[in-house]
């Protein structure tokens, strides 16, 4: 038996410790991120970041490190913010009632002046330090800047009646050369969605307009001929049935949802117009992504299923 080593009928290449098994799940998550690593690097992606993600301490850095990790791959990162929740508790402080209609904040002089103080001054200006923490690549900007968005104002139908919600508007132009000037520079830039009202003639009126933020990201994403749109929300995504939470969709075409709008929840409306937008404006896919979820965002680009809705173009391959 001399110079043999005895079998122990176990083949120690196959059985792992473990720490081993662990190492290996891992490393089978970088593989899956690879191929879509390949397909977004040197791509624009638009975010619009919203819900719990924003309030939440964790989600807020878990967000802004995926942010940060998607420029390190290589992908130009553009982020779209709103601020529902920062809006609401500042009106609230200030003795201003919160009226929506058709999902959307009916805005008067006084509330504008809230809308736009929060967004600019507060929201933008936290996430902005959020993801520098990470390194100095994050700048705050708004519609407003270098007239990134013209608007003119919108109304919303309810109950088959044309409703007015005042300094509410509709993106009608975007001009993304001050974007693309500092995605070439390699920074991230962070828009608050609101804009300046033009007159039919094409001209600013001095008035300041409050954008739906996931219809001011898709406008956005349009604008830049991005890759893809990704929009964090506080729902799982949509529902063919709601509130059967077994009919999550979790990938459908532009043209089958056009024709569930109708039937969809007021809230979940403008998320799905926004959607929709985009991937008629020529972005190749829009996705609704539950932001409860840490790393949501990292999981939607750079896993196989994703955490949401995905909208694709008709021709998508």
């Amino acid at each position: 038996m001399s110079g043999t080593i005895a079998s122990t009928g176990k083949n120690p290449l196959t059985e792992l410790t473990p720490a081993q098994e662990g190492a290996r799940a891992k490393s089978e998550i970088l593989i899956e991120a690879l191929p879509w690593m390949q397909r977004f690097a040197g791509k624009i992606v638009v975010v619009k970041y919203g819900g719990n993600a924003m309030i939440d301490e964790e989600l807020r850095r878990a967000f802004a490190a995926d942010v940060v990790f998607m420029r390190q791959a290589g992908i130009h990162v553009v982020v779209v913010h709103g601020g529902g929740p920062q809006i609401n508790a500042m009106l609230q402080r200030v003795g201003i009632d919160s009226e929506f209609r058709a999902g959307l904040r009916v805005t008067d002089d006084e509330t504008m002046d809230v809308v736009r103080m929060v967004l600019v001054g507060k929201v933008g200006r936290e996430l902005v330090g959020l993801i520098n923490g990470h390194g100095p690549s994050a700048i705050g900007m708004s519609g407003e800047d270098a007239r990134l968005f013209s608007a003119v104002r919108r109304g919303a139908v309810v109950d088959g009646e044309q409703v007015d919600l005042g300094h509410v508007g509709a993106v009608t132009q975007v001009r993304p050369e001050s974007i693309q000037d500092l995605l070439d520079a390699g920074r991230i830039p962070v828009v608050s969605s609101i804009a300046p009202e033009i007159d039919e003639d094409g001209e600013p009126t001095g008035a300041v307009l409050n954008i739906n933020a996931d219809l001011a990201a898709a406008a956005l994403a349009a604008g830049l001929d991005a890759e893809k749109l990704v929009v964090l929300t506080d729902v799982e995504g949509l529902y063919r049935d709601w509130p059967d939470r077994d009919s999550l969709i979790p990938e459908i075409a532009a043209s089958e949802l056009k024709g569930m709008l109708p039937a969809l929840t007021a809230g979940m409306i403008p998320k799905a117009e926004s959607l929709l937008d985009a991937v008629d404006a020529g972005v190749r896919t829009a996705a609704m992504i539950d932001g409860r979820i840490a790393h949501a965002l990292l999981l939607e680009v750079f896993t196989d299923k994703g955490v949401g809705t995905m909208v694709r173009r008709d021709d998508y391959v």
